[in-house]
């Protein structure tokens, strides 16, 4: 069994996102800074479907319903950023957060948090 200090850092980054009470997040729960059209462009660059395709069927699609895994903007991003790490695409974190304002506006769309 792996234990969480020998997890992938991002992977320990999004399981803490999730730990996290809202307040105590990131500030990333808008995506207002986010480029949209860089996130749709990095998305087809790197053939994100493709892979969701592969890894579970149909249009890929499914891989955005992974049962409560994925259930706020912080857990979202800190996917993005693991899918980046673990397939070596060397994202920088604007082009993470533009990929999950992407998935978020497409997929996912959890409600807006109040400003803080």
């Amino acid at each position: 069994m792996k234990t969480l200090s020998t997890l992938p850092a991002a992977l320990g980054a999004a399981l803490l996102a999730m730990a996290l009470p809202a307040a105590a997040q990131p500030r990333l729960h808008t995506y207002a800074e986010a480029d949209l059209a860089l996130g749709e462009r990095l998305m087809a660059e790197h053939k994100c479907t493709a892979c969701h395709v592969r890894k579970v069927g149909g249009d890929g699609s499914a891989i955005y319903k992974p049962q409560g895994r994925i259930n706020n903007p912080g857990a979202l991003r800190g996917m993005v950023d693991y899918c980046s790490t673990e397939l070596n695409l060397g994202l920088f974190p604007e082009e993470v957060t533009s990929v999950a304002a992407v998935l978020q506006r497409d997929h996912y769309r959890f409600p807006a948090a109040a400003p803080r």
